[in-house]
């Protein structure tokens, strides 16, 4: 792998992902990093990388809808390996304005898939970054599996379902090498703050109201962030080509015992609220349209055929992930500005 192309590399987990490779992993080669920088992603997530890795990371601010644009980066940089990542991803937005969604999710990886398609003499790997939420929801058992039917309820989910037919439809007709992954509720240091954790964080640092959908008790599998970078490389690396794999956290929970937690490691760490507990913030609001109850993944195909298993506890990861954000106020407050103040205020009137 030796010109490795990463869509929104500049947001939450392409950033992080970005990270592991340069300064952590076995990986060699170079990335350029595709991103749009939409209102989700910040260039200033890879500010050092950037310094410190001039050699080996190359930025280019492209669209993967403008064809065109993104054959240029195919011939420019000879790419012959794509991890997939871009992509519209919260749920609410895509109730609100799914157009967005179709056309990013679903034409942006048909445009991939076909400049990938055009340059397969050299292409090594396609890997797609995928979601639980394509399985749809849960009763009170099971898991899903990779062999779980697709059941998508919003039409984020329904977008990255269509993509992961796709993708596996390349392979399956072109004999493209690919792989996917799909993982559960990501985690960790640069989320964007309208997603549900650095969310509540930053609200409880301020004392300000913590949003909780419906009655708190729809389920999530959580998984820091890092654990999530290091089973892809896995994937990347060593999985069966035409293959999909899941990547769960091993951790589920209500939204409103996530919430209390978060509000009991900030009362433990950090200056309390004057006369009254975090967990005094907590308001239900009226729940979203579709709400998936449960979400539980079965990773034992990732566990047993590459070795991955999540690293981080559920403790650790947020103990990890709530300093980050109390030592990085500053670039919350960046982000948190513009278009997204707008929104959450649309969102939690």
């Amino acid at each position: 792998m030796k010109n490795l192309l990463l869509t929104g590399g500049c947001g939450f987990i392409g950033a992080n992902f970005i990270r592991y490779l340069l300064e952590e992993s076995d990986f060699k080669g170079r990335i350029i990093n595709v991103d749009k920088l939409t209102y989700a992603g910040n260039s200033e997530n890879l500010a050092y990388i950037e310094s410190q890795f001039s050699d080996r990371y190359i930025f280019e601010k492209k669209d993967i809808c403008d064809f065109k644009g993104m054959e240029e980066i195919f011939s420019k940089y000879l790419i012959d390996t794509v991890c997939h990542f871009a992509a519209e991803s919260h749920v609410d937005r895509s109730i609100v304005a799914p157009d967005a969604f179709i056309q990013t999710n679903i034409i942006g990886t048909f445009n991939l898939l076909e400049l990938a398609r055009a340059n397969m003499d050299q292409l090594i790997l396609f890997h797609h970054i995928s979601t639980d939420e394509v399985f749809g929801s849960l009763g009170n058992r099971g898991f899903f599996t990779e062999k779980t039917s697709y059941k998508p309820n919003s039409p984020y989910s329904a977008s990255k379902a269509a993509s992961d037919h796709i993708v596996r439809a390349y392979n399956k007709t072109y004999d493209m090498p690919t792989t996917i992954s799909n993982c559960s509720n990501n985690y960790g240091p640069y989320q964007f703050p309208e997603k549900m954790i650095p969310l509540m964080i930053l609200n409880a640092i301020e004392g300000k109201d913590l949003p909780v959908y419906g009655d708190g008790r729809n389920i999530r599998d959580w998984l820091f962030v890092k654990d999530h970078c290091k089973a892809v490389w896995k994937i990347m690396k060593s999985g069966s080509r035409g293959e999909t794999y899941n990547i769960g956290g091993n951790c589920e929970m209500k939204n409103i015992d996530l919430v209390e937690q978060i509000c009991d490691l900030l009362d433990e760490t950090t200056e309390k609220l004057p006369n009254r507990s975090r967990k005094e913030l907590i308001t239900f609001v009226k729940d979203r349209p579709g709400h998936d109850r449960r979400y539980a993944v079965d990773f034992s195909k990732t566990k047993n055929n590459l070795g991955w298993s999540p690293e981080e506890s559920f403790k650790s990861g947020m103990k990890k992930t709530i300093q980050w954000y109390i030592s990085n106020r500053k670039w919350a407050d960046r982000v948190k500005s513009g278009e997204y103040r707008f929104w959450i205020k649309k969102q939690y009137r």
